[in-house]
């Protein structure tokens, strides 16, 4: 691992391989109000004990540590990030650490209409909402709660504030298939990005499922088939998904291949779990705790030195992450490790 700089004095972090690291998705709660079957059984998680969080302080110091390293772009994520209490606060406090460029959350959009405008005024860059139909009772179907209308009004209001939206849909062999083509169909008057994201085993059932009937390539053709005019267009650095442009459409179309895991090769981020284990990978068992750093009294130095160490073993891909976790399957609930 090695830590340069650039001309104009900005910090670059680099992992082993050579792929620079400047994203860290922080998980902030592994508590969710909805039951999404792929994410969780319908008597959902045991829960991390609230003492096992880790605080808000914590997470702060922790990323301006990481902002000194290089990082410069959070995502905010759950469980549900908003469950938590006081996040607007936490928000606020997370928009004022110097090198941070870009900070963005993954919601389910439940509880968040109202505070649209808010978000926007502290700052948030883009928003990524979870939805993975756009038919009432297929959504029950998939989350077991009837809090679709809640949902579109978030979506609603993310679009009138003109904020960067990003539609995600897990797709689901025999659940939302129908729903590709209304769920694109959204790009068509609005200014937003429609992804489709290939089903994962983090579905915190023990067991991982095997097959994966609907993958990239299978959603792709599905589109085409549809959109013969559907054409590629350039993807942004690290980005996970390949993207799309139907003509006529004023939004985009994405597809993730998040467990073909296609895109690891340019993989720029970090996660840090609920309960403060740091994974370098998705599919990894996690590298060492970073809250018990902190309640230890681990200084700035030791925190940055525990980083660089672990970046300087890290897997080139899902699949060398998921071969070392030794007889541990890919099987926790998404909720646990930051969705």
């Amino acid at each position: 691992m090695q830590l340069t700089e650039q001309i104009m004095g900005k910090p670059r972090l680099y992992d082993n391989h050579g792929r620079e690291i400047n994203y860290l998705r922080l998980a902030v709660t592994d508590r969710c109000n909805l039951r999404c079957f792929y994410c969780m059984p319908e008597e959902g998680i045991e829960y991390v004990d609230k003492d096992d969080l880790m605080t808000y302080e914590e997470m702060i110091r922790l990323s301006v540590v990481l902002a000194g390293m290089g990082i410069d772009k959070v995502r905010i994520t759950g469980g549900e990030p908003f469950v938590r209490k006081d996040m607007i606060s936490f928000l606020e406090a997370l928009s004022r650490i110097q090198g941070l460029q870009r900070i963005n959350i993954t919601t389910n959009g439940t509880l968040t209409a109202g505070m649209v405008p808010r978000l926007k005024q502290i700052g948030i860059h883009s928003v990524n909402l979870s939805l993975d139909s756009l038919d009432k009772e297929r959504f029950f179907r998939i989350t077991r709660r009837d809090v679709f209308d809640q949902v579109m009004q978030t979506l609603e209001e993310l679009l009138d504030e003109r904020m960067e939206v990003k539609v995600n849909a897990v797709v689901m062999d025999g659940k939302n298939t129908e729903d590709l083509l209304p769920l694109a169909e959204l790009a068509r008057h609005k200014k937003l990005g429609v992804r489709f994201i290939e089903e994962m085993p983090f579905n915190g059932s023990g067991a991982a499922p095997t097959g994966l009937p609907w993958d990239h390539r299978r959603i792709l053709a599905f589109l085409q088939e549809h959109y013969p005019g559907l054409e590629k267009i350039p993807d942004p650095p690290f980005s996970t998904s390949q993207n799309y442009r139907i003509p006529g459409f004023e939004g985009t179309i994405g597809i993730i291949a998040a467990y073909s895991r296609t895109f690891c090769g340019s993989c720029n981020r970090l996660r840090i779990t609920p309960q403060g284990t740091l994974k370098t990978c998705l599919y990894d068992g996690g590298v060492f705790n970073v809250r018990d750093l902190l309640r230890n009294g681990a200084s700035d130095l030791q925190l940055r030195d525990a980083f660089a160490a672990a970046l300087s073993h890290r897997a080139k891909d899902g699949f060398e992450a998921e071969e070392r976790r030794l007889g541990n399957p890919v099987s926790e609930s998404m909720s646990t490790i930051g969705g």
